[in-house]
């Protein structure tokens, strides 16, 4: 990533939000070591988390989704709802129903506790440039998990297949792929189209939809089951 002048790499700014100390104590010594992060303030509970993002108006906000006085899922939806900063959530389960609700309230992705140091890095980088779309593989056992279609009916708040009508062809074959869990460059290649145009097509259909996230976008694909 480079600045808006194309110079020197852009440095991130990060808030880390985790009531366990020692884990936070190890979050922040990680992201400390890459030259291009850096962590800006730590909270140890939602409403501290919610409070600094006011304040200190991080690029991202790295959330744990179990912590005290307010959750991490409630914690995102007011940060993303304000506008303060992206939010990568942390969770030591990967098929963890608070993090589901997360990413609904907007969540740009989620990672793992026990992920490695650099793929927790490159996770903030990826968060950063707003690609969103974090551990393909894990992202789409989750929404198959919480997600997947019913043949039951509609249940009240689900979305109404309607919201598709303002999409072009192309742009719900995107949604499809982007359901399934595929980067750009393999939307790219499964669709025959440059990774450009799988950016810009993307880009368009999460306005249309309103959505704030790859993520979002991938949840609403397989909830109408697309």
């Amino acid at each position: 990533m480079t600045d808006s002048a194309g110079g020197a790499p852009r440095r991130v700014r990060v808030l880390v939000a985790e009531d366990q100390s020692a884990v936070r104590a190890g979050l922040v010594l990680i992201l400390r070591s890459a030259p291009d992060l850096d962590v800006v303030g730590e909270a140890a509970d939602g409403e501290e988390a919610v409070r600094l993002a006011r304040e200190l108006r991080p690029d991202l906000v790295l959330m744990d989704v179990q912590m005290p006085k307010l959750d991490g899922v409630s914690a995102t939806a007011r940060v993303v709802a304000e506008g303060l900063a992206d939010v990568l959530v942390l969770t030591t389960f990967d098929l963890d129903e608070y993090v589901f609700g997360a990413l609904r309230a907007g969540a740009a992705g989620f990672l793992l506790k026990n992920t490695e140091a650099r793929d927790l890095i490159e996770a903030v980088r990826t968060v950063a440039r707003g690609e969103g779309l974090i551990a393909p593989a894990v992202t789409r056992r989750l929404i198959a998990e919480f997600a997947a279609p019913r043949a039951a009916p509609r249940a009240p708040g689900a979305p109404d297949p309607a919201v598709l009508e303002p999409l072009t062809r192309r742009e719900r074959e995107v949604l499809s792929c982007i359901g399934q869990g595929l980067s750009n460059a393999e939307i790219a290649e499964r669709l025959s189209m440059a990774e450009g145009t799988v950016k810009t097509h993307v880009s368009r259909l999460l306005g249309k939809l309103e959505l704030r996230s790859r993520v979002q976008a991938a949840v609403l694909a397989q909830e109408l089951g697309i």
